[in-house]
């Protein structure tokens, strides 16, 4: 069995995928738009000011033999970004978006793999948006297409945004792009999934909502590992004497709940309980201060998030869609118990009363319930966030990667 794995970025769970068919002896190679490794090339460009942002598409050193990169449409992205030139990277039809980007790098792969297979390959490795050719290519050519779907498929995500935006019409602007994706992204998709061979989700969320037909296919289900695990330190108790900080991080908008969080603070006593909200705006900062009063902290770099997470007492999480929401386990890995919902993805991360608790999507007064919870039994956080802490450390990013190696293995035996 040889894979080769293409994502244009490259976040954290194909990192571990890549560097697990690595070490395994199975990857063939791996594409991406830009790769930092050791003293490479990208890794002094990271160097120059402005450009640090580059540093976080770092990869295994093991890794820089059997990579190859594709780096303009995403330098452009980046840089439009940057300059705010928005109608650049417009979802679906910015010169450089990222649907774009996915595309074009879906059909670099797609013409590699005849020769590719000449040399050895057996499947390709794809994510959803950017699999298409290449998997009609693979099809053709008798290779298996395995298929990474990381966020709920597309007609649930849809069927739940679009209530929200009926049931939150002054937060609708918040839903991101997903709600008004074109009949023609939709199809693409649909073809996607349908060409797949191997379907790879990390959550029982993400399972459930594929549709019926393509249940019968082959499908690993393996959740993410957890960041920052392998750190070792010892919990503080909190003042029990000061507010609850009850912290939420991620995008400020209403797919994550946000909405909902800031009713259910609300229903508690403000003397007792302060909400810190750690994200990248959807709207002005005015929106949500006009909503509630609320303590705002800017995104930063990853260290200074954990420092943020060691500062507060409980993390809430009431996303409505989600493929399986990886900040959790980070907050569970600074000893924070949990409150979140099913869609989360996360659902098997809560213990009640011992990790935290899962309330249901759309219901500030259960949200509310659960913080007047930790209200009352302030006593039980220290315990709860250490048992977070182990439950969260258990998820390894091997254990990720293993699962699907091992799955893929036994079916090509």
């Amino acid at each position: 069995m040889k894979i080769l794995i293409y994502h244009p970025s490259g976040n954290s769970n194909v990192r571990a995928i890549a560097k697990g068919f690595l070490t395994q002896g199975v990857l063939y190679q791996f594409h991406t738009s830009i790769a930092v490794f050791p003293n490479n090339f990208w890794h002094k460009i990271a160097n120059l000011k402005g450009l640090g942002d580059i540093r976080r598409r770092s990869f295994d050193s093991g890794l820089q033999a059997y990579t190859e990169v594709y780096p303009i449409q995403e330098l452009g992205r980046m840089v439009a970004s940057k300059l705010s030139l928005s109608s650049l990277i417009k979802s679906e039809t910015g010169f450089f978006c990222v649907d774009r980007i996915y595309q074009n790098l879906d059909k670099k792969i797609s013409k590699k793999l005849l020769n590719a297979k000449k040399n050895g390959l057996t499947a390709v490795y794809a994510y959803e948006d950017g699999a298409l050719e290449t998997f009609t290519a693979a099809k053709k050519l008798g290779l298996e297409c395995i298929y990474d779907l990381p966020i709920a498929y597309h007609t649930l995500l849809q069927e739940l945004l679009r209530e929200e935006a009926a049931r939150k019409p002054n937060w609708a602007f918040t839903l991101g792009g997903g709600i008004n994706d074109s009949v023609q992204k939709l199809e693409r998709k649909r073809k996607e999934l349908e060409l797949a061979d191997t379907i790879i989700v990390a959550s029982d969320f993400v399972r459930q909502s594929l549709p019926n037909w393509a249940k019968g296919k082959k499908i690993i289900q393996s959740p993410f590992g957890t960041p920052f695990s392998s750190v070792q330190f010892d919990l503080e108790e909190k003042d029990a004497d000061k507010k609850l900080r009850v912290l939420f991080v991620g995008s400020m908008t209403q797919r994550k709940g946000l909405s909902d969080l800031f009713d259910a603070i609300k229903l508690v006593d403000s003397s007792k309980v302060e909400l810190v909200v750690l994200g990248s705006l959807a709207a002005p900062l005015s929106f949500y201060d006009d909503q509630l009063q609320f303590t705002y902290e800017p995104t930063r770099s990853h260290d200074l998030v954990l420092e943020l997470m060691k500062s507060c007492d409980v993390f809430c999480l009431p996303s409505i869609v989600e493929g399986r929401a990886l900040v959790i386990q980070e907050a569970m890995s600074q000893g924070l118990p949990i409150i979140i919902t099913a869609n989360t993805g996360a659902e098997d991360l809560v213990i009640s009363e011992e990790t935290g608790f899962l309330v249901p999507i759309r219901n500030p007064e259960a949200i509310a319930e659960k913080i007047n919870w930790f209200l009352k039994h302030r006593d039980k956080i220290f315990q709860m966030g250490k048992n977070a802490k182990q439950l969260a450390d258990t998820y390894s990013w091997d254990s990720y990667a293993d699962k699907i190696y091992n799955v893929l293995s036994s079916k090509s035996n």
